[in-house]
C-alpha cells in the first residue's frame, strides 16, 4: 500500500554515512512522518547511549521507525554489531497513525538499502532486547 508519502534526503545521506561510520558517530535515529507527507529524523543518540536510551526516544502513544546499531558476541565470542530497523506502531496509538505508518514504511526501508534485520513491534515486550532483537542479530552473524 502506497501513501504517498516520501522520504526528506537527508534521512538518505545520513544513513550512509552512518552506515559506514562516517561522520558523526551515532548509536540510532529515530524517525517521524512530517505533516503526513514526508519521512524525517526525530532523535539522534550518540554512540555512547544505550538500546535502552533508544527505547525512552520513543513515544508510549504515537508510531514511529528507528534505527539502531546493535553491537554484541557472536556464539563464538567475537564482537560485532548490526544495524537493525524497527517500525514501532504501539497499540495505542490511533488507527490512522498505524495506517500511515504501516503503508510508508517500504519507502523508507529503500533508502535504508542493506538493512537485513526487520522487527515490527507494537508493545515492550516486542522490543525487549534479550527476547526479541538479540535473538534477531545473532541469526544474521
Amino acid at each position: 500500500m502506497s501513501t504517498g508519502v516520501i522520504v526528506d534526503d537527508d534521512v538518505a545521506t545520513t544513513f550512509q554515512a552512518f552506515k559506514l561510520g562516517q561522520g558523526e558517530k551515532l548509536r540510532y535515529y529515530v524517525y517521524k512522518i512530517e505533516n503526513k507527507s514526508k519521512i524525517v529524523i526525530d532523535k539522534k543518540g550518540e554512540k555512547a547511549k544505550t538500546y535502552d536510551d533508544f527505547c525512552a526516544d520513543l513515544p508510549e502513544d504515537d508510531c514511529r521507525y528507528g534505527l539502531v546499531d546493535i553491537e554484541f558476541k557472536t556464539a563464538d565470542d567475537r564482537p560485532t554489531s548490526k544495524l537493525v530497523f524497527i517500525t514501532w506502531n504501539p497499540e495505542c496509538a490511533s488507527v490512522r497513525n498505524k495506517m500511515l505508518y504501516s503503508g510508508s514504511k517500504e519507502a523508507l526501508k529503500t533508502v535504508l538499502n542493506g538493512v537485513s534485520i526487520h522487527i515490527n513491534a507494537t508493545d515492550a515486550s516486542e522490543l525487549d532486547f534479550e527476547g526479541s532483537v538479540l535473538p534477531a542479530c545473532k541469526k544474521f552473524a
